[in-house]
């Protein structure tokens, strides 16, 4: 029978051992496991703990004058669903902003404040602001400066509730790093980020390893998505995508919004957040 006194004296041992590791590990150069968490915008919670992520990204809902995010049975139902599986909601997404753009839309400051409430009590922490469509900020390679201009105003207005939710306003759109930097110095509030979208900035020519070390800790979250394909064998290549996200240091979400080639969501959800946690050393 082992002895509380030899129990500990073996504990002892197994902890020192423990820190002479990590001390050797710290010695040697080594870096600890970036703090990533997984979550996906195409699957619901049940779902998405079958498929071993962490949450979801949730829409806020169309244009209606009062989202459907805000509705108390909706709140409802999601806090019922976190407890039910443990997981939580990362983001929301702003998708009615594609057609019925923040910089026009009458009823955008009030969809934002809306989602704002809904994320601090829904513990979401980055809201999506989307700009593509009819909200796309581009105009050739340069901006649509009357637009631009609004929503600077917009997102001012609103990043103080922003802060005092402890929530992240992320806008998405198409345009360069360099564009995004102007707005956010504009802007000139940390509550205001990028939502970085690889798979769709490649695809407007960037070179999106050089933008993500460029805009470092402005980045609030990322989408990873390769078209119709798996993460790992669409034409985007990730290797230094994740070298760049590495060397920023990023710790954070990243947002499945990949596709299903198999057609089962569930088992490709699973598949492609392995490969994520694979590239970027996440246990």
């Amino acid at each position: 029978m082992m002895t509380r006194r030899v129990f500990l004296k073996g504990t002892a041992a197994g902890l020192a051992g423990a820190a002479a590791v990590s001390t050797r590990a710290m010695a040697e150069g080594a870096k600890p496991a970036p703090k990533i968490r997984l979550s996906s915008c195409a699957i619901g919670m049940a779902d998405a703990k079958k498929a071993g992520l962490d949450g979801i990204e949730v829409g806020v809902g169309g244009p209606e004058d009062t989202l459907h995010i805000v509705k108390p049975d909706v709140r409802k139902g999601y806090k019922k669903q976190m407890e039910d599986t443990g997981l939580v909601i990362s983001s929301f997404m702003m998708g009615l902003l594609n057609g019925n753009p923040l910089a026009t839309d009458p009823r955008g400051p009030a969809w934002l404040a809306q989602s704002i409430e809904a994320a601090a009590d829904l513990k979401a922490q980055v809201i999506l602001i989307a700009f593509f469509g009819a909200g796309s900020l581009k105009d050739g390679k340069g901006v649509k400066k009357a637009d631009v201009d609004v929503v600077v105003e917009r997102l001012k207005a609103a990043a103080p509730k922003a802060k005092d939710a402890g929530v992240i306003l992320g806008i998405e759109n198409t345009l360069s790093a360099e564009q995004n930097l102007e707005i956010l110095g504009r802007v000139g509030h940390d509550s205001v980020r990028i939502y970085y979208d690889g798979y769709n900035l490649a695809g407007e020519g960037y070179d999106v390893p050089a933008e993500i070390r460029l805009l470092k800790d402005k980045i609030a979250i990322f989408h990873f998505k390769n078209g119709g394909d798996y993460l790992e064998t669409g034409k985007v290549k990730w290797d230094p995508i994740a070298a760049a996200m590495k060397d920023i240091g990023y710790q954070g979400w990243i947002v499945l919004e990949t596709s299903a080639p198999s057609k089962d969501r569930v088992a490709d959800d699973r598949r492609n957040a392995e490969y994520v946690r694979k590239l970027l050393g996440v246990a």
